[in-house]
C-alpha cells in the first residue's frame, strides 16, 4: 500500500530537476508563464495516481517544493496550469501529465492516443481548441534516482585527437544478434561491455565508441502505427535520462557500468546528442513535455505568428537557445552527463541549429561562448554536424576553435574519386590530407576534420558498392525519403549478384574507401556494421528500421571475415605511422637543408605534379610521397616522433597504370605495405626505386622506403 506524503516544504530553486539529498527530494521546474504547477505522484507499479501537491513556491521563473518523505523510485510526472492560447504562443494544458525535463531517469512507453495531443485532433478549430481528455494512462513516468554509484579509480582515456579512431554505432544494433553475448544481455548497455565485444573493439583498435542517441527517445505515432519504431533515436524527450529500451535491469547503474569497463579497456565514450528539437514536432505534435510547461520559452516561435515554430531541422520545431533557461537546460544536461555519466565527449546533431542567434547561423553565439569557458564541457571531445536545414546552415569549416567537424567535403571526395569521376585530383588531395583548405586558416589543426566515407544516415559500405539507387520502399514513404545524391556505384549490377567478377571488384572498391579513410590525415570515423560487411538492402535511410535490416550480422562468411581482417591490419599501419596522424597541416614546402618537401604529389611516371596537372579532368592517378623529415613532432615525453618514409599510389582509372617509383636512394629500395588489388598487407614484397610499378586499374598501394635484406633486390 502507497501511503500518502504527509509534509511538503517549500525547498529551493535549485537545483532544477527531481534531486535526492539523503533525507528528501527537492522537486523543481522551469515555467516563465504558467500560473501554477503540480505534482502528481504515482503508486510504484505506475498505473494509478495517489496524490497531487501543488509545488508551494516560485522563486524566478522556478516553482518548487520539497518532500522530505519521498524516497528515489518514486514514480513522477507535472500538469501545469496556464492560458491555452496558441495565438499568443501558449498551450499550456492541465488535462495532459507531463515528463520533467530534467528527469533522471523515465520508465515505460508511450501508448499512443489523440488524448497526447493538446487539442482536439480531427476538430473544426484544428489545434486552437483545447482537448480536455486526460492522457495519464499512456504517459510514462519519470522517476527519482539514487546518484550513488561506485566509480572506484575510473578515470577518462583523454586519448589525443591524433591518435583517435571512432566507431560509430547503435547500443541495440550493434549487440542484438551477437551470439557470444548472453540473450538476455544482447541489445543492452550491458551488453555492449561483455568480454566478447570489449575484445572485438580492442583487436580493431577503436579509441572511442560514438553511440547513436541514448537520451530517452519517443517512438512517433505515425512509424508505430505503420508496425515501426524511430529506430535511430533522433527524437529526444528526457535530455537526462538513458534510454530504457538499451537496458537489461531498468537501472540508470547500469548505464554508468557500461562507461565504466569502456574506460577500463581504454576506449572513450562519445555520445550523439539532439538538442536542436525535441519529439513534440510541430504545433500538430503532442504534448509530451516542454510544449506544456512552456511552449513560449521551449521553443523557436514565429515572430509574426508564434501559433507556428521555426523549423531549422526538419522536425517541426527547433528548440530555443535564446532563453537562458533553455541554454541553460543543454548545459546543465551536457555537464550531467560528463560529471555524473562519465562521459568523454559529444556529437551535436544538426549544430548549426544550436549556433542561431536571431536566425543566421553565429560562431560567436552564447552556445559557444558557455562552452569555451566552462571549465568542464571545454575538456571534452566536441563534435559539430554543421549543418541543419534553414538558410545558411552549411557551416563546415566555420565552427571555432575547439570544435571537430563531420567533414561531408571529406565523404563526397571521396566517394566520387573511387567511383571515377573526373576533374577532382585537386579536392581528393585536400582531404586526405585533412582539408587545410577549411581547417587551417582558423588556426585549427587535422584533427578538426572527422573523416569518414559513411555514416548511419545514408548507405552502408557493403551499399555503397552494390547500388547505385536508394531502395527505401520498406519505410512506406513510396521510396521518397532519403537522399537521391549517394554517389555510389554497383559495380555493374544492382544489388545482390552472384557474379564473380562483380565481387571482386565490390570488394577491392571497399578496400580503397577503407584504405583512403584509414591513411587519410584527421581523424577516421568508422561504422561498426561496415567493418563486418553490414548491408541495409540498399536502404539509405533505415531510421525506422528496428530489425534485421538494420541489426549487425555477426554470422561472418569467409568475405566478411576477410575485410574484417583487412581494416584491423590497416588500423595497425595507421597506428605504426605517425607520418599518417599528424597533429600539423603539411606544408608542401621544402625542408630546412634538404631540397625535399613534407608532402610531394607525383605523376605516374614519377615527375612531380605541376599546377597544370591538377586541373586535367581526365586524371584519376597520382602518388603522395610523405617525407620522414617533415615529421617534426613530438610525443608527451618531449621525444622526437619518428616514421619512414612512406609513398601512396591511387589509381581511380579502370585499367592499370605503370606508377614508376621514386629513384632517390640507391641503397634502399620500395617495401610494398598494402595493395587494395588483392587485400595483401605486409608481405614484405619489395621493389626497387625507377622501375615501374603495376598499379591496377581502381587499386591503391602503400609503399615504405627499406633497407633491402640481403640478397633481395627484385622487382615484382
Amino acid at each position: 500500500m502507497d501511503i500518502p506524503l504527509s509534509a511538503v516544504w517549500p525547498g529551493a530553486p535549485y537545483p532544477i530537476g527531481a534531486i535526492w539529498d539523503g533525507e528528501g527530494v527537492n522537486f523543481a521546474l522551469f515555467s516563465e508563464h504558467a500560473h501554477k504547477v503540480e505534482l502528481c505522484i504515482f503508486d510504484r507499479q505506475g498505473r494509478r495516481e495517489t496524490q497531487r501537491i501543488e509545488l508551494p513556491e516560485r522563486t524566478g521563473q522556478i516553482w518548487h517544493g520539497y518532500l522530505p518523505e519521498a524516497r528515489p523510485g518514486l514514480l513522477y510526472g507535472y500538469r501545469v496550469h496556464g492560458p491555452y492560447a496558441p495565438l499568443h504562443g501558449h498551450r499550456f494544458n492541465p488535462h495532459k501529465l507531463l515528463l520533467d525535463p530534467y528527469a533522471h531517469d523515465i520508465v515505460g512507453a508511450i501508448r499512443w492516443s489523440d488524448a497526447h495531443f493538446g487539442y482536439r485532433v480531427g476538430g473544426r478549430y484544428g489545434d486552437l481548441r483545447i482537448d480536455r481528455r486526460d492522457d495519464a494512462a499512456g504517459m510514462p513516468r519519470c522517476r527519482v534516482v539514487d546518484p550513488a554509484f561506485t566509480w572506484g579509480d575510473d578515470r577518462p582515456p583523454r586519448t589525443p585527437w591524433h591518435e583517435t579512431v571512432i566507431c560509430e554505432l547503435h547500443v541495440k544494433g550493434f549487440t542484438i544478434g551477437h551470439p557470444d553475448i548472453p540473450p538476455p544481455l544482447r541489445g543492452t548497455y550491458a551488453g555492449l561491455v561483455t568480454a566478447p565485444v570489449i575484445a572485438h573493439l580492442q583487436a580493431l583498435g577503436i579509441t572511442a565508441v560514438e553511440l547513436m542517441p541514448v537520451h530517452t527517445a519517443v517512438d512517433d505515432r505515425h512509424l508505430v502505427s505503420r508496425g515501426l519504431a524511430n529506430y535511430w533515436g533522433y527524437n529526444s524527450i528526457g535530455y537526462f535520462s538513458p534510454d530504457a529500451r538499451y537496458s537489461a535491469t531498468g537501472s540508470i547503474k547500469e548505464f554508468k557500468s557500461m562507461v565504466k569497463v569502456l574506460h577500463s579497456a581504454g576506449i572513450e565514450v562519445i555520445l550523439d546528442v539532439v538538442y536542436n528539437h525535441t519529439a513534440e514536432g510541430s504545433q500538430l505534435g503532442p504534448t509530451l513535455c516542454f510544449r506544456g510547461i512552456d511552449n513560449a520559452a521551449y521553443y523557436r516561435l514565429s515572430p509574426e505568428d508564434p501559433r507556428y515554430y521555426r523549423d531549422y531541422t526538419g522536425c517541426g520545431n527547433t528548440l530555443n537557445l535564446q532563453h537562458p533557461h533553455v541554454l541553460q537546460l543543454i548545459m546543465d544536461s551536457l555537464r550531467y552527463w560528463v560529471e555524473d555519466m562519465h562521459i568523454d565527449g559529444f556529437r551535436f546533431d544538426l549544430a548549426s541549429a544550436l549556433a542561431r542567434e536571431l536566425h543566421e547561423v553565429d560562431r560567436l553565439s552564447a552556445f559557444f561562448d558557455i562552452i569555451h569557458q566552462d571549465p568542464v564541457l571545454s575538456q571534452v571531445k566536441l563534435i559539430a554536424e554543421p549543418w541543419d536545414l534553414g538558410e545558411g546552415g552549411y557551416q563546415v569549416g566555420n565552427f571555432p576553435f575547439g570544435w571537430a567537424e563531420w567533414n561531408d567535403r571529406y565523404r563526397d571526395a571521396v566517394r566520387a574519386y573511387w567511383k571515377g569521376d573526373g576533374g577532382l585530383i585537386g579536392e581528393f588531395a585536400y582531404r586526405v590530407t585533412g582539408s587545410s583548405d577549411l581547417y587551417a586558416s582558423s588556426g585549427r589543426r587535422p584533427h578538426a576534420s572527422i573523416n569518414f566515407v559513411t555514416a548511419h544516415d545514408g548507405f552502408t559500405l557493403e551499399d555503397l558498392v552494390s547500388y547505385d539507387a536508394k531502395h527505401n520502399e520498406a519505410n512506406g514513404e513510396d521510396n521518397r525519403d532519403g537522399s537521391d545524391r549517394n554517389l555510389s556505384w554497383n559495380c555493374g549490377v544492382e544489388g545482390p549478384t552472384a557474379d564473380p567478377a562483380v565481387l571482386v571488384l565490390r570488394a577491392r572498391q571497399k578496400r580503397n574507401l577503407m584504405a583512403t579513410l584509414l591513411l587519410s590525415q584527421g581523424v577516421p570515423m568508422l561504422v561498426a556494421g561496415d567493418i563486418l560487411g553490414s548491408s541495409q538492402g540498399g536502404n539509405n535511410n533505415a531510421y525506422c528500421q528496428d530489425n534485421a535490416t538494420s541489426w549487425i550480422d555477426w554470422q561472418l562468411d569467409p568475405p566478411r571475415r576477410n575485410f574484417l581482417a583487412f581494416v584491423g591490419h590497416l588500423l595497425r599501419l595507421r597506428k605504426r605511422h605517425p607520418g599518417f596522424r599528424r597533429r600539423r597541416f603539411f606544408e608542401g614546402r621544402p625542408l630546412k637543408g634538404s631540397g625535399v618537401k613534407d608532402i610531394l604529389w607525383m605523376n605516374p611516371d614519377g615527375s612531380e605534379m605541376s599546377d597544370e596537372a591538377w586541373q586535367e579532368s581526365y586524371a584519376r592517378c597520382l602518388g603522395m610521397f610523405l617525407a620522414a623529415s617533415g615529421l617534426d613532432e613530438r610525443d608527451r615525453r618531449g621525444r622526437r616522433v619518428r616514421d619512414d618514409n612512406l609513398l601512396v599510389l591511387f589509381n581511380a582509372h579502370h585499367e592499370t597504370l605503370p606508377f614508376q617509383l621514386p629513384d632517390w636512394e640507391n641503397s634502399r629500395v620500395w617495401e610494398l605495405l598494402l595493395d587494395t588489388a588483392s587485400g595483401e598487407v605486409g608481405q614484405g614484397r619489395t621493389c626497387p626505386g625507377g622501375q615501374p610499378f603495376p598499379l591496377v586499374g581502381r587499386s591503391m598501394a602503400l609503399f615504405r622506403l627499406a633497407r633491402p635484406a640481403p640478397d633481395q633486390w627484385v622487382a615484382q
